[in-house]
């Protein structure tokens, strides 16, 4: 059995991150399936954690989780010792592994019951931790439902919940939007950002949906045979791939709206002759009203098309790049090595 919950201000008086990866490696014979890696968080963080298939983030969470132990360096979870402090670690981590079992014959309540004794939660303590959990993750109505026969999206808001029940620190969240559809992801996604927002907990999260990591994550990690490739804050991520894009002089993708009548505006047809006309211009796409190219020019050189557009009297109402994704610094910074 996991030991009794701590009062939360035990992890506020520490000072320290409330996690923490420190020189981690884990091999598996000749594989070094996590290689030297070390991050840190802190309260109130969601830390994407993103790389390919086979890159190490499932036995790195797998080693936070106490569920696996490193093969040299260490984790800490509120400061507390992967390796020498599990039964610690426990208390104030929240795992959610990618696909997780369910038992025969248990409804909803019946599963976080069960949960909440196994952390060692008694009598009101337990029915008040089983009560939040089914307020938050707005299961209240499914409360006697079989486990079995939920659906997909319930099922993981159940296996958060599960997460939860004893109010961790840390939460680790292996794929949770996997297999989701577009509404359940929103739904979860907007959980996810209470739980760092108004609880002020520490989330990292691993997706291969990169373009939702980028609306909810604060930082990330990417990693890649192992190895950490780059580690910061979204916005550092997105200007570092910017900048190297820019010094690399790679084509930008520029996009352009004019005013338009109808679907066979004239306008349109204009723009795009004068476009393909232009130097440093390629792949032009027209619809109506919109344009879409790679332009090969600098800034300078960018400020000058824009003109030139406006003094050939071309009705510009919208004029810009296409701003640097998550998912464009996952492509550039990655090589597609597999272990």
């Amino acid at each position: 059995m996991i030991e009794p919950v701590p009062d939360a201000e035990e992890v506020d008086q520490r000072g320290e991150p409330s996690l923490e990866l420190r020189h981690l490696h884990r091999f598996f014979g000749r594989l070094k399936a996590v290689d030297d890696v070390s991050f840190k968080a802190w309260p109130g963080q969601v830390i994407g954690f993103i790389g390919p298939n086979g890159a190490g983030k499932t036995t790195s969470m797998r080693i936070l989780a106490t569920l696996d132990t490193p093969t040299a360096g260490d984790a800490f979870v509120c400061g507390y010792s992967v390796v020498d402090d599990p039964d610690k670690v426990r208390r104030f981590l929240g795992f959610m592994p990618d696909s997780f079992g369910r038992y025969a014959n248990m409804n909803v309540v019946e599963y976080l019951d069960f949960y909440a004794r196994a952390y060692g939660l008694r009598d009101v303590q337990r029915r008040d931790a089983i009560e939040h959990v089914l307020v938050f993750t707005e299961l209240r109505k499914l409360a006697d439902k079989p486990i079995n026969t939920l659906s997909k999206g319930m099922s993981q808001r159940l296996g958060l919940g599960r997460c939860l029940i004893h109010d961790p620190q840390v939460m680790v969240l292996d794929e949770p939007a996997a297999g989701l559809d577009p509404r359940a992801r929103v739904e979860l996604r907007e959980l996810i950002r209470l739980l760092a927002s108004e609880m002020k907990k520490t989330v990292l999260i691993s997706s291969h949906i990169l373009t939702e990591l980028g609306e909810i994550c604060d930082s990330a990690a990417i990693i890649e045979a192992g190895q950490i490739l780059a580690y910061g804050t979204i916005k550092e991520l997105q200007q570092q791939n910017q900048q190297v894009a820019d010094e690399s002089l790679v084509a930008r993708t520029l996009h352009l709206r004019i005013a338009a009548r109808d679907e066979i505006d004239q306008a349109t047809n204009e723009l795009e002759k004068w476009l393909l006309e232009q130097p440093m211009v390629k792949e032009v796409q027209c619809e109506t009203g919109r344009a879409t190219f790679d332009f090969e020019g600098d800034d300078h050189e960018q400020k000058r098309l824009l003109q030139n557009l406006i003094t050939a009297g071309h009705p510009v109402i919208e004029f810009h790049g296409k701003s640097q994704s998550l998912e464009d610094a996952f492509m550039n910074i990655t090589k597609g090595i597999t272990q």
